[in-house]
């Protein structure tokens, strides 16, 4: 007997001043269902960046520069800002969602949660897609869905950190988030001290939710030496951590 063939499409665009990748397979790979969710993930994402974006008219922007308060903002910045708070909690300081201002007073920024916490929500579209699974990256970070127990894995590629044409693992997710945090000049900084991590290239997560993985990653990285036992007492929760030197360690 034949295997039936399973539709499959892929969607790509930039929103977020991010490359944005939609693959989707199943009943509504390729038809009009599919071309509206699409044109909806997009939307969300084109919203989330006029709200957080670095552009001087966004919320954000204008929030930060004490022209508006949180009462003016949509109520999207109330819930970002309440993440942040709580990975701040969790990470012991070491992650923050707040940045001295010009002045030395606390400046809301949201840019470790608002990534994977917009793919998340973007992807609210695609699992109203009945039969139909996907596969959406926003920036490096990836959500995915399998609904089909016979399907195979969507499988996620690591880069090595320090060769980004190598692959240091790949990682099989039927359905979860994969999220990515990389060393970098003017990237990760540990919130207590200021200062960047000295240890860790890179740490990987993978959860249920981009939301938190995209947070993990960062504020697992933000740990340095201490990502391991950070990240492993971190329920639903398993990851890649790369270390300077280019050894890895598996967590979970």
């Amino acid at each position: 007997m034949t295997a039936a063939v399973v539709a499959a499409a892929r969607y790509a665009g930039e929103a977020m001043g991010t490359s944005i990748t939609l693959d989707l397979r199943g009943r509504h790979a390729d038809d009009d269902r599919a071309h509206a969710a699409w044109a909806a993930v997009t939307a969300v994402l084109r919203h989330v960046d006029r709200v957080f974006g670095a552009r001087r008219n966004s919320f954000v922007s204008r929030l930060g520069r004490g022209e508006i308060g949180l009462a003016d903002c949509p109520p999207e910045v109330v819930e970002v800002l309440r993440l942040g708070e709580r990975a701040e909690r969790e990470s012991g300081g070491a992650f923050a969602a707040t940045r001295p201002g010009p002045d030395g007073t606390a400046v809301f920024d949201p840019g470790g949660v608002v990534g994977g916490w917009a793919a998340e929500r973007a992807a609210s579209h695609l699992r109203a897609l009945p039969a139909t699974d996907f596969r959406l990256s926003v920036g490096g970070g990836l959500v995915c869905r399998t609904l089909h127990p016979g399907s195979e894995p969507w499988r996620v590629g690591v880069a090595h950190p320090h060769q980004p044409k190598r692959v240091v693992a790949v990682v099989p997710v039927f359905t979860g988030a994969v999220a990515t945090s990389v060393a970098r000049p003017g990237g990760v900084v540990d919130a207590r001290t200021g200062r960047p991590p000295a240890d860790v290239a890179s740490v990987t997560v993978v959860a249920d939710s981009l939301t938190w993985a995209a947070i993990d990653a960062t504020a697992a990285h933000a740990q340095g030496a201490a990502a391991v036992d950070w990240l492993g007492a971190r329920t639903g929760r398993t990851g890649l951590v790369v270390w300077r030197d280019g050894t890895t360690t598996v967590v979970g």
